[in-house]
């Protein structure tokens, strides 16, 4: 690969062959460089970044823009203390932004969606939300006694319902019950209305691992991904699964929380090959 110097950083710049380089173990690597070409290369991505960055601001100011539809305030969920509606999901405040769990009603904890394992694993901090008048809540797409089960052993805090029995109105058409979701609501007095929702990739919104990978040099490593020849990649389950499991199970194992859902069944060590695609 050749990449040559601009007029503007170095008036007499020659071009430079980038030669590959490789770690020991034979893994590809990027060609090795003085820190001032790295720096010129760095800068023309640096263009490209903030491009994307205002792109972004401009799509999530025509999301703000987007009119909105009225849904019932009084479609019904199951919490903890038993039976509420959609209303009484927004705990006072004005929006809500609710995630759709994938749920496999009856299968045991190893069973269960490793995309919204990843993604809800990552929701902890919530008061950042809370002061721009927004609640964060999962609604489950299964049973409450045997998901909030599974949320006690992961660990999570955030509110949890189960929507099951509504989702045929919480997820109409062109949403799909037993998919992942995300759904924006927005409350004004008693009446509720739905701003916008996104699914598959879109729930990314809630990752900050895979954000992170995306500025290593091998990002994802997955298969999907534009990468010079001999970058390590694998499939996406490489990541999410780990020994027949959502990998973030393993470290609660490993703390002797007890992943029990009621179930009575054994695992048989499934992938749901529709959850993160």
């Amino acid at each position: 690969m050749k990449e040559k110097q601009s007029d503007e950083d170095d008036k007499g710049a020659k071009d430079v062959t980038l030669s590959p380089a490789s770690a020991t173990d034979g893994t590809a690597m990027p060609p090795v460089v003085d820190a001032a070409i790295f720096q010129v290369e760095l800068d023309k991505l640096r263009l490209r970044e903030k491009a994307h960055t205002h792109e972004g601001d401009a799509i999530a100011a025509a999301r703000r823009k987007l009119p909105m539809v009225k849904v019932p305030a009084t479609i019904p969920l199951v919490g903890e203390r038993g039976a509420v509606t959609l209303l009484d999901a927004f705990e006072g405040r004005r929006q809500l932004i609710a995630y759709y769990f994938m749920w496999y009603t009856g299968k045991p904890a190893p069973e269960q969606c490793e995309g919204c394992t990843w993604v809800t694993s990552q929701v902890h901090e919530l008061s950042y939300v809370h002061s721009r008048d927004a609640t964060f809540a999962v609604f489950c797409q299964g049973p409450y006694e045997e998901s909030a089960r599974y949320r006690d052993f992961m660990g999570w805090e955030m509110p949890w319902y189960s929507a099951k029995d509504s989702l045929n109105m919480l997820l109409d058409s062109p949403k799909r019950p037993g998919r992942m979701h995300l759904v924006c609501y927005l409350r004004q007095g008693s009446n509720v209305f739905e701003t916008y929702w996104t699914t598959i990739r879109g729930v990314e919104a809630m990752d900050n691992n895979y954000r992170l990978l995306d500025l290593t040099v091998y990002g994802r490593q997955e298969t999907w991904e534009d990468s010079p020849a001999g970058w390590p990649q694998g499939d996406i389950m490489d990541t999410l699964r780990s020994n027949g499991r959502p990998r973030a199970q393993w470290s609660r194992l490993k703390a002797g929380y007890s992943d029990d859902l009621g179930t009575n069944q054994t695992s048989k060590q499934s992938k749901h090959d529709d959850c993160c695609h």
